[in-house]
């Protein structure tokens, strides 16, 4: 067994919905050893975009505890937190999120603005990360000239540019066709079992949670193993 990089203990999380309090978590136990793919289901509904922002650090929950590479992160503040989650976590998202009017390489680069590393050593960076994924040729395209799986490809990159511990991947083959969705699971796969990278991906698709080491479930807000 793994060291545990995530760590959640009786997580709740209730938020309001027109003005009506709607439990999303309800006493949430989840543990991921360090290098787990781990892919988490669950019906429209059952609160996985919930428990995927509370893991991703962009929420904190109401109560219970949540331990995140050894780093108890329930009371720390945005800006503590924000420096956690850029540390530690990449995302990638069904929708690619990347910005339109920039080049897949500037894309790819974003995260290195922010982390302050010096342009030159920005691009390198990047670059070197965008040929491992088959983006040689792509580097200089806008993203409304990449098909789904080159622009999905991009996000994995940008993503992965800060050497994040965790990738969280939220539906991320949810918008393409079945070949380029085969070809990011494949890729997710690689950076799992080449490179140590520990995967939590939220999907309602049994064939795609089947191509994780674990599956769990959740429904009403409780998570199943």
């Amino acid at each position: 067994m793994g060291i545990p990089i995530i760590l959640m203990q009786h997580v709740d999380k209730c938020y309001s919905l027109d003005g009506v309090e709607v439990q999303a978590l309800r006493g949430v136990d989840l543990t991921v050893d360090s290098g787990e793919f781990v892919a988490i289901m669950g019906p429209s509904g059952s609160g996985k975009s919930t428990l995927m922002n509370v893991i991703g650090c962009l929420d904190l929950p109401d109560s219970g505890t949540y331990t995140l590479n050894g780093e108890d992160v329930t009371a720390l503040g945005g800006d503590a937190l924000a420096r956690v989650r850029n540390r530690t976590i990449g995302f990638v998202f069904q929708s690619f999120n990347l910005l339109p009017r920039t080049s897949a390489v500037e894309n790819v680069e974003m995260p290195l603005i922010y982390a302050g590393i010096a342009k030159q050593g920005r691009r390198q960076r990047a670059q070197v990360l965008m040929e491992s994924l088959g983006l040689t040729d792509r580097m200089n395209h806008m993203p409304s000239q990449l098909s789904g799986g080159q622009q999905q490809r991009v996000a994995i990159a940008r993503a992965l540019v800060n050497r994040p511990p965790i990738l969280l991947a939220d539906e991320p083959t949810g918008n393409l066709d079945s070949r380029s969705g085969e070809e990011v699971m494949n890729i997710l796969e690689e950076l799992n079992r080449r490179d140590g990278v520990t995967i939590v991906l939220i999907t309602h698709e049994p064939e795609i949670a089947k191509r994780a080491d674990r599956m769990l479930t959740l429904r009403d807000g409780r998570l199943e193993g």
